[in-house]
């Protein structure tokens, strides 16, 4: 305000000076040149006031501490950041199983730094639940390049497997936590714990084979693992739907054969529950059991 009265009562000399001068006289020549000095001059005056208002008003130059707020819920936070005219944006969220749950782990301006009044603090919360993921199928795929995948996804692999027969060496069979195995496209936790079931080919005894008739896929696969058996050829009568269930309606070997530990038993599925119930075991024409 001081400065505004300078420049007014500067301005205002200015003016009694250039009419003591008679600048204004039209008929002088010089009356152009004194126009444009006045005008620059008065310009420079509101310019500067401008100025002046401005930084008073937008509080320039005038700044905070900014509170740690790290390791506290956005209730607690928000009204520490508010008495010192600050205030709270949450914009993202991330997981830790190192913190405490719905915590803030992260903010900006960073804690101790300065901001101006009226800014926002941009924070971002541990969530509140555990991030969950689809286990993919990992049916057939090596090892190695299962355990990299679920690794990716966040998932716990134990360095120990489970091995059983299979027709082919080290390819996942199944995928297995402490609650049984885990079939793809269920829902898992991130950071759940899996052991993986790996084939070491053919084994040397003979092993009865299981009816699977009437099961879905993932019972069926399930089933022939636990004796020793793997999934071969699957064929669809038609194509899968999601929401549409599948049975398995006829099995090549038929149940009560004898085959060597690891080999594969085909399956032939249909939503028609029918096929399923009678259990019909001709084999279709001109189709590869493997």
């Amino acid at each position: 305000m001081h400065m505004c009265k300078y420049f007014c009562n500067f301005a205002h000399s200015i003016w009694h000076f250039m009419v003591k001068k008679n600048v204004f006289d039209r008929s002088d020549l010089k009356f152009v040149g004194w126009n444009i000095v006045f005008a620059a001059l008065v310009g420079a005056v509101i310019l500067v006031g401008l100025i002046i208002w401005l930084r008073g008003y937008t509080q320039h130059g005038v700044e905070v501490e900014v509170e740690d707020v790290r390791g506290m819920v956005s209730a607690e936070a928000e009204p520490i950041l508010n008495a010192q005219g600050l205030h709270l944006q949450v914009v993202d969220s991330t997981y830790s199983d190192k913190v405490p749950f719905g915590t803030i782990v992260e903010q900006d301006p960073k804690p101790m730094s300065h901001a101006k009044h009226g800014r926002a603090v941009y924070v971002t919360i541990n969530a509140t639940t555990k991030r969950h993921i689809t286990m993919p199928d990992l049916h057939d795929m090596s090892y190695r390049q299962a355990q990299t995948t679920l690794r990716g996804l966040g998932i716990q692999v134990d360095t120990v497997y489970d091995y059983e027969p299979s027709e082919f060496r080290d390819l996942v069979l199944d995928v297995k936590a402490d609650t049984g195995s885990i079939q793809p496209g269920t829902r898992i936790p991130v950071g759940t714990k899996v052991r993986l079931v790996v084939g070491f080919g053919k084994g040397t005894e003979y092993v009865k084979v299981p009816g699977v008739v009437g099961l879905t896929l993932r019972d069926a696969r399930s089933l022939l693992l636990t004796n020793r058996l793997t999934v071969g050829a699957v064929h669809h009568d038609e194509p899968e739907e999601e929401g549409v269930t599948q049975y398995v309606y006829l099995q090549i070997p038929d149940a009560g054969e004898r085959l060597l530990e690891g080999e594969t038993v085909a399956l032939y599925l249909s939503s028609d529950i029918e096929k399923a119930v009678k259990g019909n075991t001709n084999e279709p024409e001109d189709e590869s059991w493997f």
